[in-house]
């Protein structure tokens, strides 16, 4: 029976975070800081022909000015003859984007740093840009990585036979990660170690990334991040601000913090890449798909290809024998794009699921019929047979719930008063994925524990679940373990993105409980009259104290008799877990479905999301208060997606116009109405020892597609082109 894994638990790290105990980034106090604030540039692409510093560094407080020309090596200098790329801040005068660091100014206080950047004048000799992507589509490169599969079957023969066919459009502008707490770093310099406190999501990333930077071994390195505010991606790849925090604090000889305002995050940490999608769908008169042909492009920077797999789940989703799905990235000039929350899935299954729509109503079939139609039984890409797959339960209790089959399929065939009322409805996907984490527990005779893992909590609750798995495996109350994380002093873990924490570093740290169990039964079965002899370690198990055996709790041991008798005052194991072989025989997905009512106003365009049931299926679900927050989240996010979320760029200046929370529109509370999410839990023992998948990017991926739906159904209106403002139902 389990005492913690699947209750509803709230978060341990709760209380230190609504009384400011919790400590982000930027709140550490070094003594005798020195503050940084960043110069960035005005013009999109060049080069500087000069930059004068002399206002700047006579103004009150100010330490030092550093620019391309006196900041000193970060990372290898290009070879002689290569263009100089824009990997590391401050190593040349080529300009890449606009809002690329150019200075940064070190002064006594932030105020004195923030106004003598105002006086650093710079003159550029500027070239021509381009930051549109629709302008440089035909320039498209197939991504190697991920856009290159061959095509499964014959799909152009297949669609031009095709009974029924839709071909359509879908685009998505580029959008940008906001998160509550803007990032930062502190660094100081203790002789040749260093040791920075920095937003990320992945502190053993960070410190590598240094150690490349600053041309010092990883090991005099220590990276800091035990609380994020949020990050969605934005702090998955090491930003560029770190580096520079560190070479000023070692030229300096004193710490030195950095901290973005919100405009700097705009072009200081990636974005969701611009998207444009072509879909065709052929199927027969009775809705089985006999051909999709899924091309995307986005944009990616013009000194780094990057690409978030757009149409890679998409091969995954619906049983059709012919198939072609690439990705072309296009180069422009803007800074890299990167991970958004789940990047890639989310856009593709705006436009595939948008489709399948188009597809219902040219076949005059029920829109959830149609993906029943074409249920895949097993993976259509590989052909193995999914390790769990419980969407068909999905489907129907969401229907159920919902109410769908009262649903008119006209569209402006449903009112209520004067509003259009529509419903729509999708599918989601996401991985299952587990990658390699190392944790380390170590228990005491008093019968508390410490665990530690180098992973991060950017708020999805890991603090929390980590210390449920420890104390469901170590017998324990919650109170008795405390869980550390987000330090490279811990054990290696991956980075907190793609949904896998849990899998991974949950895996890891049940591991390590289970190795502390065989750990006492050893030294227990010292004892010649022990009732634990002849027992294997699979048989015990720990529980208030005592270590006993599974099927006859009667045989067992007092612990802290045992350690004393023994002289042990404790005992650490360090477990590494990794994805078991087994998995290779299985395709492993999590899976939802979406449904959703909207309401639009016809007479001004405004659509209000009234409700949304989302269904989830992601393995076993360990603590249900958390997993239910991590799909409303999703679905919120949805709702900004799908009506509210745009990055504009001005194209003639290659400028971002709206880099603030006034301009840059995301959900507020007005926004968000009935939200019900609901879980069908799998019993997957293949995935991993917990049977868990992923559930923070899932919650978002069908949300997008299902409200475009809704739209149309309320309006008849087909709106391709997020977010779906009052001006395109006009």
């Amino acid at each position: 029976m389990a005492r913690y894994l699947g209750k509803e638990t709230p978060r341990v790290d709760g209380v230190a975070k609504v009384t400011g105990k919790a400590k982000y980034t930027a709140e550490f106090q070094v003594p005798h800081v020195a503050y940084g604030f960043l110069v960035l540039s005005t013009v999109a692409k060049g080069r500087i022909t000069a930059i004068d510093t002399r206002a700047a560094e006579q103004a009150a407080g100010v330490i030092r000015v550093f620019t391309h020309l006196n900041a000193g090596r970060l990372g290898k200098a290009p070879a002689p003859g290569e263009p100089p790329q824009w990997s590391w801040p401050l190593q040349s005068d080529r300009v890449f984007f606009n809002g690329q660091p150019i200075a940064l100014v070190v002064a006594e206080t932030y105020e004195q740093a923030r106004h003598a950047s105002r006086l650093v004048k710079v003159s550029y000799q500027a070239e021509r840009h381009v930051t549109d992507l629709e302008a440089v589509l035909d320039r498209a490169v197939t991504d190697p990585k991920n856009g290159a599969k061959p095509p499964r079957g014959n799909p152009s023969a297949a669609m031009k036979a095709a009974a029924v066919k839709v071909e359509a459009e879908y685009r998505i502008p580029i959008e940008h990660h906001n998160p509550i707490e803007p990032h930062a770093a502190i660094a100081f310099w203790e002789g040749g170690q260093l040791t920075i406190f920095d937003k990320t999501q992945n502190v053993y990333g960070v410190r590598q990334h240094l150690a490349e930077g600053l041309g010092i071994p990883a090991d005099n390195i220590r990276v800091v991040s035990p609380f994020v505010g949020g990050a969605f991606g934005a702090s998955l790849k090491p930003n560029y601000y770190p580096s520079l925090t560190a070479l000023a604090a070692r030229e300096l000889r004193r710490p030195v913090k950095v901290v973005y305002t919100r405009a700097q995050m705009f072009t200081g940490h990636g974005y969701r890449p611009c998207t444009v999608q072509k879909v065709a769908l052929g199927a027969d008169r009775r809705g089985k798909l006999s051909a999709m042909i899924h091309e995307a492009f986005h944009n990616t920077s013009s000194f780094e290809s990057f690409s978030d797999n757009t149409t890679g789940f998409i091969r995954q989703v619906y049983a059709c024998p012919n198939l072609h799905a690439p990705l072309k990235v296009a180069a422009t000039d803007l800074a890299t794009p990167t991970w958004m929350r789940a990047p890639g899935a989310v856009s593709g299954m705006f436009a595939l699921e948008s489709a399948m729509d188009e597809l219902a109503y040219a076949l005059k079939i029920d829109p959830l019929e149609l993906r029943l139609i074409n249920y895949a039984e097993v993976d259509p890409e590989s052909g193995k047979p999914f390790s769990s797959k419980a969407l068909r339960e999905c489907y129907r209790l969401g229907a159920e719930k919902f109410g769908w089959k009262h649903r008119n399929p006209e569209p402006r065939s449903m009112r209520d008063g004067h509003l259009l009322v529509g419903w729509g409805m999708a599918s989601s996907v996401w991985g299952a994925f587990q990658q390699p984490a190392s944790a380390r527990v170590t228990y005491r005779a008093d019968g508390t524990a410490s665990v530690a893992s180098a992973t991060s909590d950017i708020g999805p609750g890991t603090y929390t679940v980590m210390t449920m798995i420890a104390a469901e495996f170590l017998g324990l109350e919650l109170n008795q373990v405390k869980f550390e994380l987000g330090d490279t002093r811990h054990p290696q873990a991956p980075a907190q993105g793609g949904s896998w924490t849990t899998s991974s570093v949950g895996s890891a740290v049940r591991g390590a409980a289970l190795a502390i169990a065989a750990r006492l039964l050893d030294l227990a079965q010292r004892d010649a009259d022990s009732p634990m002899r002849d027992v294997q370690a699979a048989d015990v198990e720990m529980l208030d104290g005592r270590l006993r055996l599974k099927s006859d709790p009667s045989r067992s041991v007092d612990i802290a008799g045992l350690m004393r008798r023994t002289a042990t005052n404790e005992i650490t194991a360090v477990h590494d877990s990794k994805p078991s072989p087994e998995r290779e025989k299985f395709a492993s997905l999590a899976h939802g479905a979406q449904f959703v009512e909207v309401m639009v106003d016809p007479d001004l365009g405004t659509v209000k999301v009234t409700r949304v049931i989302e269904i989830t299926a992601c393995g076993k679900i360990l603590n249900p208060l958390a997993s239910h927050s991590q799909e409303i989240g999703g679905v919120v996010w949805g709702i900004g997606m799908a009506l509210e979320d745009a990055t504009e760029i001005d194209h003639r200046y290659g400028r971002i116009m709206n880099a603030s929370l006034q301009h840059y529109h995301v959900p507020v509370n007005a926004d968000i109405h009935a939200i019900e999410t609901i879980f069908v839990e799998e019993d997957d023992t293949i995935v991993n020892p917990l049977g868990v998948k992923g559930m923070g990017e899932l919650g978002m991926v069908g949300i997008p597609a299902a409200i475009a739906n809704a739209v149309y159904h309320a309006t008849g209106r087909r709106i391709r082109d997020l977010p779906i403002t009052p001006d395109k139902l006009l």
